[in-house]
C-alpha cells in the first residue's frame, strides 16, 4: 500500500467516524426540528438524511464553518422550508403525538398521565402557532439555543427574535388557557 492510498485511507476512516458521531449528536434533535416545521415524522426524517448528505460532502471544508451546530440547523430549517414550499405538502397535517418523543420520568402513573396530557396540549398548540412563532420557540425551548444563537441562523436581527418570542409565548399561553377553560 503506498502513502497516498494509506493516507485516503486514514481520511475516509477519519470521515466515517466523524459522520457517525454526528450522526448519533443531531440525529434526533434535527428531526424534532424538522418536525416542528413539517408536522410529519417520516418527512422530518427524511430531511434530516438529506442533510447529513450535505453534511458528508461539505467534510473537507468545514474548517471554514464557524460554528457547526449552527450551520446544521441552519440547513435543516431550509430542508424543511423547502418542502413546505414544495406542492407536495401544502396539507396540514396536525399531530397530536408529538408528545410520544420527549422521554418522561414521573414517579406516578396518575403523574405521567397529567404530564403527558399537558405535554400534548403544549405540543399542540406550539405546532398551530404560525410558522415565524413556532420556529423561534422551537429553537429556544426544545433546542435550547440562546437568542444570539437563534439570530444567526435564521438571519435576523436579535430585537426581532426577541419579540416573536414574546409573542409567541403570549399566544401559547392564551390558547393555553383557552383550551384549559373549554375542558373544565
Amino acid at each position: 500500500m503506498s502513502n497516498l492510498d494509506r493516507k485516503e485511507a486514514v481520511f475516509i476512516n477519519n470521515r466515517n467516524a466523524w459522520f457517525e458521531e454526528i450522526m448519533d449528536e443531531f440525529g434526533e434533535k434535527l428531526t424534532k426540528l424538522a418536525y416542528t416545521y413539517l408536522k410529519d415524522w417520516k418527512i422530518a426524517e427524511d430531511v434530516v438524511q438529506d442533510v447529513f448528505i450535505i453534511c458528508y460532502k461539505q467534510y473537507e471544508d468545514l474548517e471554514a464553518i464557524t460554528s457547526f451546530k449552527s450551520w446544521i440547523y441552519r440547513i435543516t430549517i431550509n430542508k424543511s422550508k423547502d418542502v413546505l414550499k414544495s406542492s407536495s405538502i401544502r396539507r396540514v397535517i396536525m399531530n397530536p403525538n408529538l408528545f410520544q418523543f420527549f422521554r418522561t420520568k414521573d414517579p406516578s402513573p396518575e403523574m405521567v398521565m397529567i404530564k403527558r396530557s399537558e405535554e400534548e396540549l403544549l405540543s399542540v398548540c406550539v405546532l398551530a402557532l404560525p410558522l415565524k412563532y413556532r420556529e423561534v420557540i422551537s429553537l429556544y425551548y426544545y433546542e435550547e439555543l440562546q437568542i444570539e444563537e437563534i439570530s444567526k441562523i435564521l438571519k435576523m436581527n436579535r430585537n426581532t427574535i426577541k419579540t416573536r418570542l414574546n409573542r409567541a409565548r403570549s399566544k401559547l399561553k392564551t390558547m393555553m388557557e383557552r383550551c384549559d377553560m373549554d375542558g373544565d
